[in-house]
């Protein structure tokens, strides 16, 4: 093991002295000032000829030392029967009496989107009756074609708009198709490839945003203009709804189902936490709607319009406190006031993660320290509530629900515990097992346990370490730690399965940080990490990586931090605070230059998160984080992993790709790859997924072990 490991070693320095300059003297350094003028702007440019040379040289030389590393190739297969498996859950959305599923395996790669009974899904071998094959489609059309979801007319489920991405980007082409004939209708609705919103008004009218011409689109590439659009008219000729401003995220329609009632509204948001929501009156005219700037409505039931405020609502009379589920008749609104009521608030350990409807009960999922609890509320004057008996300390989720029927499927899992999906008949209260994942890796040698990192300013942050029952607190632990800490998304527990299979069982250990920027307590614990707070996520990171290293569960030597998107910054934020930590790093489809993101693509819809650094007092403080502008020639590194897609069209891949570059300038090793599709999940279809996973975890087996 040791000689192979040192020949490895060996590879990778000749292969780093092959392809990477000298490291440049302290002078030479000063001199690339990528704030004043950058030297890697060419690398935005996504796919014209010298940029991509470049993309195929970094990939050559990392994948020759990754790809061989001795278990690539196991780990690799593994994840392709895993992602691949006959016996995963389908799960499925309900339309129309019919059971929806949309399936990718080793003879689908694209995927089928496909329906059964609820008899049959019931059974162990359900019939499924396929609908769209997206393989047969993209080699009758010659095209990279990426199913991106389908919007039916309700209440009938006659009619779809089918979403179809090239390669997996964001930006779809959308489509018409009868749901009865399993077909795409020849002259039917159709949108050129945009990030386009639609909503189905009648069979014949559809609310749309989209990429009309210049100035229909705001900074972030969303929509701007919502128009009615009538079939058989050209598009540009269609009705002008509804117009926002240049500076706006994005406008989008949206239609609310109330058992027979119908209401068209419209969502303007004028950056990423808060909005004005309008509802169309019957001349299709916005009429907006008195509810909070900062609040998400969560649904519409029994006239009732459910609204998640995000700040405390002072009603002169009483508050209501942040974080807090409460509703108020949408009739009341369109007089002009409201008459609020609570249905939940959040206690100091306990936040609202989602909220679902059925036909006539309202189910919210709660996280208490971070571990899911599920309530069933019925509207009405005082809102009673119950708790649904799910098992304890681990995730949940409600999936299928229908407001057509009272029939809800609920999934079960934690970091050990496979999946579970039970069938939950709200009237009767009948809690049943209607789906189960065998088991993807043998649990059995395995453990949970939480722990709380004390911060500097007396907040206790939480993490979970999944390790072996047995191990041993010598410091010597391959671990891995994981985080996110932004956008109020929480990082609940979650089944591991390729976790299990390529990291625990290869000796690893895995560590999942519920950092301030999250949504793990609440509205509050993501403010706590905004703007000019940044670092407080940063430091809750680093805190949780030196809680670990205290307690022997590992050291910097054999300690490694992965996360993606907003995570990939933040594992590139805390390397640059602190190298001495870690001894690996992914960074994954990342932002990365903080100077720039809000002028590559969706970047400006972000500015409610991190600032503008356009502005100088904002880039005062986030110049402090941006790893672009932090990175050092005279520093050691440890060898970031980048990976990223040139058709992502969320993040721009040339975060990564200028940040390995100027690793490149600077003399510092790194490894690097870009899938040519995937979107901003980097990876399209099942084999790209389970090839990605398995470059990273031979990395950092290579690195930590």
């Amino acid at each position: 093991m040791f000689a192979s490991r040192y020949l490895l070693l060996l590879t990778v320095l000749w292969i780093g002295a092959c392809s990477q300059p000298e490291k440049p003297s302290s002078a030479a350094a000063d001199s690339i000032n990528v704030a004043v003028e950058d030297p890697f702007l060419w690398l935005e440019e996504i796919d014209t000829e010298q940029s991509l040379n470049w993309v195929k040289k970094h990939n050559k030389r990392s994948l020759a030392v990754i790809e061989n590393q001795p278990k690539f190739q196991t780990l690799y297969e593994a994840n392709k029967s895993i992602l691949n498996a006959d016996d995963r859950i389908a799960y499925v959305a309900q339309m129309g009496g019919h059971l929806y599923n949309f399936w990718r395996d080793a003879q689908h790669v694209r995927g089928i989107y496909r329906r059964t009974t609820l008899e049959s899904y019931q059974s162990e071998q359900p019939h499924w009756e396929i609908i769209l094959d997206v393989d047969a489609l993209a080699e009758q059309e010659n095209e990279n074609w990426v199913y991106k979801g389908m919007t039916c007319r309700q209440p009938v489920y006659d009619r779809c708009l089918v979403n179809l991405s090239r390669g997996g980007a964001d930006a779809t082409v959308v489509r018409e198709f009868d749901l009865h004939d399993k077909e795409f209708i020849a002259d039917g609705f159709y949108l050129p490839e945009a990030k386009t919103g639609v909503s189905w008004v009648d069979q014949d009218r559809l609310l749309v945003g989209t990429h009309f011409g210049d100035g229909s689109i705001t900074d972030s590439g969303y929509p701007k203009v919502v128009k009615l659009w009538q079939r058989g008219e050209p598009l540009d000729e269609a009705e002008t709804i509804f117009s926002g401003n240049q500076t706006d995220v994005g406008v989008w329609p949206v239609t609310f189902y109330d058992g027979d009632d119908q209401y068209l509204m419209i969502r303007q948001s004028d950056s990423f936490y808060t909005g004005y929501q309008y509802i169309l009156n019957s001349a299709h005219a916005p009429v907006k709607l008195d509810i909070p700037h900062d609040a998400d409505v969560a649904g519409l039931i029994k006239g009732q319009l459910l609204i998640n405020i995000k700040s405390d609502l002072d009603l002169t009379d009483r508050i209501y406190k942040q974080g807090s589920l409460v509703s108020t008749p949408l009739s009341a609104l369109l007089e002009g006031h409201t008459d609020y009521q609570l249905i939940m608030a959040p206690s100091a350990q306990m936040a609202i993660a989602d909220v679902s409807t059925s036909r006539d009960y309202v189910f919210v999922n709660t996280l208490d320290n971070v571990s899911s609890v599920l309530y069933k509320f019925k509207p009405q004057d005082d809102w009673s509530k119950q708790v649904i008996k799910m098992p304890e300390l681990g995730s949940v989720s409600v999936t299928g629900t229908s407001q057509d029927n009272n029939d809800v499927f609920i999934n079960y899992h934690n970091y050990l515990t496979p999946s579970t999906l039970y069938h939950y008949q709200a009237d009767d209260e009948k809690l049943s097992v209607i789906k189960q994942l065998p088991e993807q890796f043998d649990a059995e040698p395995y453990q949970v346990e939480q722990h709380f990192m004390m911060a500097a300013d007396g907040t206790r942050v939480p993490y979970f370490v999944v390790g072996p029952k047995d191990m041993v607190y010598d410091g010597s632990n391959p671990t891995l730690l994981y985080g996110y800490g932004g956008f109020e998304v929480s990082m609940r527990p979650r089944y591991l399965s390729i976790v299990g299979t390529d990291w625990l069982a290869n000796g690893g250990v895995y560590v999942v940080a519920n950092i301030r920027g999250g949504g793990e307590y609440g509205p509050a614990w993501h403010q706590a990490a905004l703007k000019e707070k940044r670092m407080v996520a940063y430091h809750d990171f680093i805190g949780v990586a030196e809680d670990l290293i205290a307690k022997n569960i590992t050291s910097p030597e054999h300690l490694g931090i992965y996360g993606g998107s907003n995570g990939g910054l933040l594992v590139g934020a805390v390397t640059m605070l602190r190298p001495d930590l870690f001894n690996a790093v992914v960074s994954a489809v990342p932002l990365l230059d903080m100077k720039r993101f809000n002028q590559l693509l969706a970047g400006a819809s972000w500015m409610a998160e991190y600032g503008n650094p356009d502005i100088p007092e904002q880039w005062d403080y986030i110049k402090t984080y941006s790893p672009y502008h932090n990175l050092k020639a005279n520093q050691d590194y440890p060898e970031i992993f980048f990976t990223t897609s040139t058709r992502d069209d969320r993040v721009h891949p040339g975060h990564a790709r200028k940040m390995a570059a100027l690793m490149e300038a600077y003399g510092h090793d790194f490894y690097y790859y870009e899938n040519i599709e995937g979107g901003h999940g980097g990876a399209s279809n099942n084999d790209q997924t389970a090839y990605l996973r398995a470059l990273v975890y031979s990395y950092l087996l290579l690195k930590l072990q």
